[in-house]
C-alpha cells in the first residue's frame, strides 16, 4: 500500500475559501491526561464512528483546518503548510498527515 492509500479519509479534510482569510490556524494537542489512554486519536472522519487512522500525543502541533461540529479537520507532521486565502473551496492539499480530531484536546496558538 501507499502512503497515499493509508491517508485516505472517509470524510475529506477541505480548505474553505472566506473572503480574504487564512485557510487554517495553527495549534497543538493539549490536556491529554497522564495515565489515562495519554493519546489523541486521529479518525477518517468527523466522528467516534470513523476508524482511528493515528495517534497524537500532548505537545503535537498541527495545522487546523475545517470544524464539523465538535470536530476539527487538521494537517500534522509536515511545516510545509500553506494557508494562504484562496478563491474557492478544495480539497486540502499537505505533504503531511491528515485527519480529524476533537476539539476538547486542541488549542489555538495563531490564527
Amino acid at each position: 500500500a501507499t502512503m497515499l492509500a493509508a491517508q485516505s479519509l472517509d470524510v475529506p479534510v477541505m480548505e474553505r475559501a472566506e473572503e480574504d482569510l487564512d485557510t487554517c490556524a495553527y495549534g497543538k494537542v493539549t490536556g491529554l491526561k497522564v495515565g489515562g489512554d495519554g493519546f489523541l486519536a486521529v479518525r477518517s472522519g468527523p466522528g467516534t464512528q470513523f476508524a482511528k487512522i493515528d495517534e497524537l500525543v500532548n505537545e503535537d502541533e498541527v495545522w487546523l483546518f475545517e470544524q464539523r461540529g465538535k470536530w476539527i479537520g487538521i494537517a500534522y507532521g509536515t511545516r510545509n503548510v500553506n494557508c494562504s486565502p484562496i478563491n474557492s473551496d478544495r480539497e486540502l492539499q499537505t505533504d503531511g498527515k491528515k485527519g480529524w480530531v476533537h476539539e476538547n484536546w486542541i488549542v489555538v496558538l495563531a490564527g
